[in-house]
C-alpha cells in the first residue's frame, strides 16, 4: 500500500526555517479518549511511516491522556526525537484527579509554566518544537503572555510559540508587545480552516501573513466529517452530530444544514472528475492555499491515514479552473478585508 501513495511533502512553518509535514496527526477526540490506545498507536506508527512528523496535542485533550499515549508512541517505536515535531496546547488544565484549581485554566505566568511542566512530564520529553496558547485569555495582560511564553523558549521547554482561535487583532497585539521588549512574537496560529469555515483564515488573517510571516497548523479540514459526504442521507445513529447534539447537529440538520449538504453532494460531481473522495478533495484544497504550512487530521483507523495522505495525489490536480468550480458550489469566498496592520 506504500508504495501506491505520493511521497509527504514538507512546508516551511511561516517564516521560520522549521519544516513540517504538509499532513499532520492530532489526538483532539481520539488518542486516550474516544479511540482505544492500541489502535490510537497503530494510527501514530502509519503516519510515521508515511512520512508525517508532525503530531499535535494538547494538555486539555482527554485529561492529558493524549499526551501520555502520544509519549508513549515515541519512545515504543524508537523515533528519533530530532526526526520529530512535537506540539502541545495550553490553557485548559487540570489535576490528575479531574479537577481544576483556581489557576488551573487561563494562561497567567503560573498555569504557563506549570502546565508546561505537567505536559512534558505526561509526554515524557525534556522540550516540545511547538507550544500553543490554546485560547486567548483576556484576563490576563498580554504582557504577561508573551513574556511566559518567551521564558518557555529561552529556558529550552519550547521551540516556538503560537496562538489557536486568536482573533488578528490578539496576534497584532501580542507582536506589537513582542516587538516593544524585544522578545519572540507568536510564530504560528492553530485555526479551523475548511471549505465550509474561510472567512477568518483567508480575509482576516491575511494580514498576518503579510506583516509577520504567520504559519498555520489547521484543524477540522473535514468539517468533523461534513465534507465527506457522511451526512448526505441524514444523520447517523453512531455519528457525533447524534452523540453530540448542540450547534454541530444543527449545522447537519434544518434549513441551513440542508443548504450545507446540497452543496457538500455536488462537490461529489467535482471529485468524481478528480478520481478521489470527497474527503480527499476537502483536504487537497485545504493544502492548495499556500498560507496552510500542515492540516492536521484525526484518524480512528490506519486505513483511514492511508486515505487520508492519498490526498496529495489530487493537490495537483487543483488548477484554478477546479478551485473555481468548487466556489462556485461553495458560494462562500470571502471578500478580501482593506484593513492593514502595517
Amino acid at each position: 500500500m506504500t508504495a501506491t501513495l505520493p511521497p509527504m511533502q514538507y512546508r516551511f512553518l511561516g517564516r521560520s526555517g522549521l519544516k513540517i509535514s504538509v499532513i499532520s496527526l492530532g489526538g483532539w477526540l481520539t488518542h486516550g479518549g474516544h479511540t482505544g490506545d492500541e489502535l490510537a498507536l497503530q494510527t501514530m506508527k502509519r503516519a510515521y511511516e508515511l512520512g508525517v512528523n508532525f503530531f499535535d496535542s494538547a494538555e486539555g485533550y482527554a485529561a492529558g491522556k493524549a499526551e501520555i499515549l502520544l509519549g508513549k508512541a515515541i519512545k515504543q517505536y524508537g523515533w528519533e526525537r530530532e526526526d520529530l515535531v512535537i506540539s502541545t496546547k495550553l490553557y485548559w488544565g487540570e489535576k490528575e484527579d479531574g479537577t481544576k484549581g483556581v489557576n488551573d485554566v487561563g494562561l497567567s505566568r503560573k498555569h504557563i509554566l506549570g502546565g508546561m511542566r505537567k505536559s512534558l512530564k505526561r509526554l515524557d520529553l525534556d522540550y516540545v518544537d511547538l507550544i500553543y496558547a490554546h485560547r486567548p485569555d483576556r484576563y490576563t495582560p498580554m504582557e504577561e503572555v508573551v513574556r511566559a511564553f518567551n521564558y518557555l523558549i529561552s529556558t529550552g521547554q519550547a521551540l516556538y510559540w503560537g496562538t489557536s482561535e486568536w482573533s488578528a487583532e490578539e496576534v497584532a497585539d501580542a507582536w506589537g508587545i513582542a516587538e516593544r521588549l524585544n522578545l519572540i512574537g507568536p510564530l504560528m496560529e492553530q485555526p479551523e480552516y475548511n471549505m465550509l469555515k474561510r472567512d477568518r483564515f483567508e480575509r482576516e488573517y491575511e494580514p498576518l501573513f503579510r506583516k509577520w510571516g504567520t504559519g498555520t497548523t489547521v484543524f477540522s479540514p473535514l468539517r468533523r466529517g461534513i465534507l465527506t459526504g457522511k451526512y448526505d442521507n441524514g444523520i447517523p445513529e453512531d455519528s457525533r452530530a447524534a452523540k453530540e447534539g448542540g450547534w454541530f447537529k444543527d449545522e447537519v440538520s434544518g434549513t441551513q444544514g440542508e443548504q450545507t449538504l446540497a452543496r457538500v453532494k455536488k462537490l461529489k460531481t467535482v471529485a468524481d472528475k478528480l478520481g478521489c473522495s470527497r474527503a480527499q478533495l476537502a483536504l487537497a484544497w485545504t493544502l492548495a492555499n499556500p498560507h496552510v504550512s500542515s492540516a492536521i487530521i484525526g484518524a480512528t483507523s490506519v486505513t483511514q491515514v492511508d486515505e487520508n495522505i492519498a490526498a496529495l495525489a489530487v493537490l495537483p490536480k487543483l488548477t484554478p479552473a477546479v478551485l473555481a468550480e468548487i466556489d462556485a458550489i461553495l458560494e462562500n469566498k470571502p471578500k478580501p478585508d482593506t484593513f492593514r496592520y502595517d
